[in-house]
Order: structure tokens, then C-alpha cells, then sequence
């Protein structure tokens, strides 16, 4: 089988080096010429662990290509897959002008029965919206079919989440586009993956609703943790007694300065959106999204409160990235973390091991928070070599991405590097009794 990818940013790379793996022919389509120059080279324009060496392996074995040229992928593919963005608007709401002009790109082109999938992340009605548009562009008439097809890859494991998932979801309104979608998965049956087929609507609503919920139970933690810390329990021992119900399950039930990335923050403000729209408030969706900004001003107000007078010091941050594994920094707790403490007066040294200066000047279209690129000029902040580099001089370290290397600092290094031993241990990596016992004035999420 043949099929198509319409965009090459982070769900459509991988979705179409997964698909090369099973043994598909992919053609994948971008309209920036320069990356489609580098991808060619097998040149990732991001940080995943892993990708690389997929692209590269298949482009080398003939099933992956890559092109400028929408036409290539339409006519040679039984299946096209729309992979572009759905950023949020000013209102929350989700921009659909990429999709749709996608939609029109696709219909210019089509000249025989075609099966066009959203992976995006898309509103529920989008599928409709496409017949419309594609049924209006078209030059002849074409039978085609619409699918939703949800992605739900984790940055940093989108490999393993795509190639062995927890679930394929497939919304369509046509048995043989139903047969031709699970056709396609067809390697995955080999290991017993749960495919759920409904309606379009219903599949568009699941990728909302389980990001949401994932959101809310990260808000729900991080409250858990305020109460913790001020009645004397611990909050991991809160955690794994609920996670150990399997009604409610271990994950996401851990304390931290909230959540981030390219999906959380965008899905729970397009839900609300969508259900103002339609007339219903979502209040739990919208307590979620509350305490999640609230988290990240708790975070500087711990530092705060135990420094006192923290104007003119300097702390170093750790861990820039909304979580290991990726390079990504849209809605980051530390990007918040760091422009309050400049507000306060606080000169930053940070270190990340993929984040870096030269990065984020790339990355001007990917930072929803435009700040952040003023930093650049700041002389408040200082990117670092290594994580002792940042502690050097010091009056306080604050660990706020757990990448591995953060698990095992040599810490009695640390404790001589810095001026003052202040420790802001914002995913709970290191045991309190341990670090007050090597003399560091230590404070975590939600343990005394």
C-alpha cells in the first residue's frame, strides 16, 4: 500500500517512519523547501529519541520519501493522511486554516477513490467540515472517504507509542474505509492491540477527552500535594495508595510544577471552546486548566518563601524542556518559572542537555510564549555547559525537568559549587532525609 503524509512536523514524521517500518511506501509532504532538504539527508528537525535511525533506514530501504510536491502523494496514495497543525487561537480555540487549506490541496489533486484520515488534533465536526470542502474543490466527481484517526504519542516515546499502542482508534462512516484503515494496521493485530471503531464525531471527542483527563488528574496531584505539605503526609505514598485502586491507576499521579508540551495546554483550552460553543461548561476541565497556572506561581512562591529576599541572587534552573526526552518547550513550567523570577529581580544560570541558546532562536515559531526569545538579549540569564556550570556561585538550584542525568548529580559537587545550599527539587528525584543530611536546605512537591 501506498500512502500519504501532509506535514512533517512532530505526528507526521513519525507517523510516516512507523508506517515505512510496517512495511508501508510513504510519501511525505512539507511546503519548507529546507526541510525537506534536510529530511531527505535524514536530518530530524527535532528531538526524539530514535528517529533518526527509522528515517534513515527506511529512506535508505525505498519505503520513505519525501517531497514539496502535494500532487506526488495524492496521486500515488490509496490513503493521505492531514498531519499539519491545529495551534490555538487567542480564544483557546483551535486554527483550522492549515487543515482546511490542506483539505483544498488535496481535492485539487484527487483523481480516483481516496481515503483522507485527520491525525490532527482537530474540533469534533472537522470531518464533516472536510466532505464539504474537498466534495467543493473537486474537479470531477470522486468518490472518497473520511477518517479520524487519532494520534496519541507520548514526546520522548512516540516510536513505542506508534508502533505498539495502547489503542488505534478509527472514526469513520464506511465499512471499506474501516477495512482499508485496518489493513494498514495490519502488523499491530500480531500483537493484540484494542482497536475501537465508532463514528467520526466520537474519535474526535476521544483524543480531546483523554488528554483532558490526563490534565486533570496532573492538577489533581499537584492539589493533593498543597495538602500534603501543610497536614504532614507524604504525597508518593497518596499517589501509589490511589494508583494501586485500578479504577484510578498509577499514571499521571505525579506532583510537579505542572504540565506542559504541545498537547495538554492547547486540548483542555479547544475542549472548553468547543463545549462553550455548544452551549455546556466544562467545570472540571477548567479547574484543571486553573490549577495547572496556579502550580507553576506556587513553584516560584516555595523558592520565596524559603529564600526570603531573593532580588539581585542567583539560581540556577534545570531542565528546560516540559519533560525528558524532547526539546520541546511550548507551555514549559520553566519558561513561567523563569519569567517570574526575572520579575523578581533574579539572575539565571539554566542548563538543559537538548535545550540550548542556538535552539530556542530556531524554534521562534514553536515558543507560544514570544517572552521567552527575549531572554536571549537578557543579561539576567546565562545558559550553561553542564549542570555544575549552572550551580557555580549560586545561591539556589531548582531542578525542574527530571531528565536522567538530574537523577544521579554528584551532590556532595553540587553542595561546594553553590554559594547558598538551597535545593528546589520540583519533581521529588532525591529523598528529603538524605539531602538535609548532606546539608542542603531542601524542599520538594508536596513532602515535608
Amino acid at each position: 500500500m501506498h500512502i500519504g503524509i501532509i506535514g512533517t512536523g512532530y505526528v507526521g514524521l513519525v507517523t510516516g517512519a512507523c508506517f515505512a517500518e510496517f512495511g508501508v511506501f510513504v510519501t511525505c509532504v512539507d511546503k519548507d523547501q529546507d526541510k525537506i532538504k534536510s529530511l531527505r539527508k535524514g536530518i530530524i528537525p527535532f528531538y526524539e529519541p530514535g528517529l533518526d535511525e527509522l528515517v534513515k533506514r527506511n529512506i535508505q530501504q525505498g519505503r520513505l520519501e519525501f517531497t514539496t510536491k502535494i500532487a506526488k502523494a495524492v496521486e500515488s496514495s490509496l490513503v493521505i493522511f492531514i498531519a499539519v497543525g491545529t495551534p490555538r487561537r487567542g480564544d483557546g480555540s483551535a486554527d483550522m486554516k492549515y487543515v482546511e487549506e490542506v483539505a483544498r490541496e488535496i481535492a485539487k489533486y484527487m483523481d480516483g477513490y481516496k481515503v483522507i484520515v485527520t491525525k490532527s488534533t482537530v474540533p469534533v465536526g472537522t470531518g464533516e467540515k472536510l466532505r464539504e470542502i474537498i466534495s467543493g474543490n473537486l474537479k470531477d466527481k470522486i468518490d472518497f472517504d473520511i477518517v479520524s484517526n487519532p494520534e496519541f504519542l507520548r514526546e520522548g516515546s512516540a516510536i513505542e507509542d506508534l508502533i505498539r499502542p495502547n489503542r488505534v482508534v478509527i472514526g469513520a462512516n464506511s465499512p471499506q474505509a474501516v477495512a482499508i484503515m485496518k489493513d494498514l494496521y495490519k502488523p499491530l493485530y500480531l500483537i493484540e492491540t484494542p482497536f475501537v471503531v465508532t463514528n467520526i464525531e466520537t474519535a474526535e471527542l476521544i483524543k480531546y477527552a483523554s488528554n483532558s483527563f490526563l490534565a486533570i488528574k496532573i492538577s489533581f496531584i499537584n492539589e493533593m500535594a498543597k495538602l500534603c505539605e501543610k497536614v504532614g503526609a507524604d504525597v508518593h505514598m497518596v499517589a501509589k495508595g490511589m494508583g494501586l485502586d485500578q479504577r484510578i491507576g498509577p499514571k499521571f499521579l505525579h506532583p510537579g510544577p505542572g504540565y506542559g508540551g504541545s498537547c495538554l495546554p492547547k486540548d483542555t483550552n479547544a475542549l472548553l471552546k468547543m463545549a462553550e460553543e455548544h452551549g455546556i461548561r466544562l467545570n472540571i476541565v477548567d479547574a484543571a486548566i486553573r490549577v495547572n497556572e496556579d502550580q507553576k506561581r506556587f513553584m516560584v512562591k516555595k523558592i520565596k518563601d524559603a529564600m526570603g529576599v531573593i532580588k539581585g541572587k542567583t539560581i540556577a534552573l534545570l531542565g528546560l524542556s516540559f519533560k525528558p526526552n524532547t526539546d520541546d518547550i511550548r507551555e514549559a513550567p520553566s519558561l513561567d518559572i523563569i519569567m517570574a523570577l526575572l520579575k523578581e529581580g533574579v539572575n539565571i544560570r539554566t542548563y538543559d542537555p537538548i535545550v540550548n541558546k542556538e535552539l530556542i532562536a530556531k524554534s521562534k515559531g514553536l515558543i507560544v510564549k514570544n517572552s521567552m526569545l527575549s531572554l536571549l538579549s537578557s543579561r539576567l540569564i546565562t545558559f550553561c555547559k553542564d549542570a555544575y556550570d549552572a550551580a557555580k556561585g549560586a545561591n539556589a538550584l531548582v531542578l525542574v525537568t527530571e531528565w536522567n542525568q538530574f537523577r544521579n548529580l554528584e551532590l556532595d559537587r553540587i553542595k561546594e559549587l553553590l554559594k547558598d545550599p538551597y535545593f528546589f527539587d520540583l519533581r521529588n528525584v532525591y529523598e528529603p532525609q538524605k539531602m538535609r543530611a548532606k546539608g542542603f536546605k531542601y524542599y520538594s512537591v508536596g513532602r515535608i
